[in-house]
């Protein structure tokens, strides 16, 4: 076989498809964000980048840095092996604690990323449990559903936050096997968020565990930025919370939450936690100052949904038609790939505006988007600016325009 053939027949498709992904170089600059440098073939250009998952602007924050820079000339960079052997820095315990506490959990346990960790929870907890029965949400991310799929446990998927379907389905089971229900907070792609609160019924009431992914929403919602299920007062019924340091915190890594017994049983079992080189001091370090600074500061939450509430205002305005939503996601609605790509390169090119297209298989086909995330670090007239490009390649598409949205 021409192994390089099949590889570039294969991307060939991508390409035709208008599906394929090219990284934009981009380097962020300390205190400027949402301004970046573009690293390019001519050179080098300015952009404002739109599509971050640094929500909140803490990956450029001063207490955040501070932070990794003591630990940096305190520790060293890197932790010098795996948390049984020899990786355990005080950083990552401190950060547990911190953690633990922001969900009102007695133990918390970090990974190396937030596809790590549910990968690696997932997989543990439902192969380890003895038939132990799944019931995953039909959106869920791919990380959950790898994992989900490397542990072999069966698997029920119901409609997407859809109680009743979760019920129809879990009353079919058998009542004395074990159940897991796993689902988001709030979902990346459309920003709607799960009905929670009707979902731990429904488990509760078939003696299911809860296994909640609120990655895109610590930090953001509840008083503390506990996630949604703070926000709404569910924490204390969820029996697994997961989370990232990579998006709200703007740094890196993964973790759960829930009781020490079950974080001990995911960290004795878990080939995902035991095998894998722990983060770096720094990082935790860094980690912990923005969950501790969240815990208290409303201020860059609040203004994050005030560029929102504007932001989707000024789309409205235009009849630039958008998902309608209760979350700081912004999906602005194409539906072709290749419109979306050339929308997102001319962006780029013509304004030195950067979001990235979301085209399948991110996305279903016939769905293809530009996922906006309003920062409380874009200004107003950050928000000008892309309302008024947006407006031209929008004509120059020839794209349908929704004069009714609310």
């Amino acid at each position: 076989m021409d192994f390089d053939a099949f590889f570039q027949d294969s991307l060939a498709r991508l390409k035709s498809e208008g599906n394929y992904r090219v990284f934009a170089d981009i380097e962020r600059r300390k205190g400027a964000f949402p301004c970046a440098t573009r690293h390019h073939e001519d050179g080098e250009s300015e952009v404002t980048v739109w599509c971050s998952n640094d929500y909140l602007g803490m990956g450029q924050h001063p207490v955040v840095l501070e932070a990794m820079h003591e630990a940096l000339e305190r520790c060293g960079a890197g932790a010098g092996g795996t948390r049984n052997i020899s990786g355990t820095n005080h950083y990552h315990v401190l950060l547990e604690r911190e953690l633990a506490d922001l969900h009102g959990k007695e133990a918390a346990l970090l990974f190396t990323s937030g596809y790590v960790s549910n990968w690696a929870t997932l997989g543990t907890l439902a192969s380890r449990i003895p038939g132990c029965i799944v019931l995953s949400d039909a959106l869920n991310h791919a990380s959950m559903i790898e994992g989900i799929r490397h542990s072999r446990a069966q698997k029920h998927v119901f409609a997407h936050n859809d109680p009743a379907d979760l019920d129809r389905r879990l009353s079919q089971l058998d009542p004395d096997a074990p159940k897991l229900v796993a689902f988001e907070s709030v979902y990346s792609m459309d920003g709607d968020i799960a009905p929670i609160a009707e979902i731990c019924d429904v488990a509760e009431r078939h003696g299911a565990m809860t296994y909640l992914d609120e990655v895109h929403g610590v930090g953001l919602y509840g008083p503390r930025g506990g996630g949604i299920a703070e926000r709404e007062g569910l924490m204390d019924r969820i029996t697994v919370i997961e989370g990232t340091l990579g998006k709200a915190y703007g740094v890196m890594g993964g973790y759960i939450a829930g009781s020490a017994a079950m974080c001990d049983f995911v960290r004795s079992f878990s080939s995902g936690f035991i095998f894998t080189t722990a983060l770096p001091p720094a990082v935790a370090a860094g980690a912990c100052a923005a969950v501790r600074y969240l815990k208290t500061s409303q201020m860059e939450r609040e203004r994050q949904r005030r560029n929102v509430r504007l932001v989707r205002a000024r789309l409205a305005g235009i009849g630039i038609p958008t998902l309608d939503n209760p979350s700081h996601i912004v999906p602005v609605m194409v539906g072709d790939p290749v419109k979306c790509k050339r929308i997102s390169d001319w962006l780029m090119a013509t304004h030195g505006i950067y979001v990235q297209p979301i085209n399948y298989p991110t996305v279903p086909k016939g769905t293809e988007r530009l996922r906006i995330t309003p920062s409380p670090v874009h200004s107003d007239g950050d928000i000008d600016r892309l309302i008024a490009a947006l407006s031209e390649i929008w004509s120059e598409c020839a794209l349908h325009r929704n004069y009714n949205v609310a």
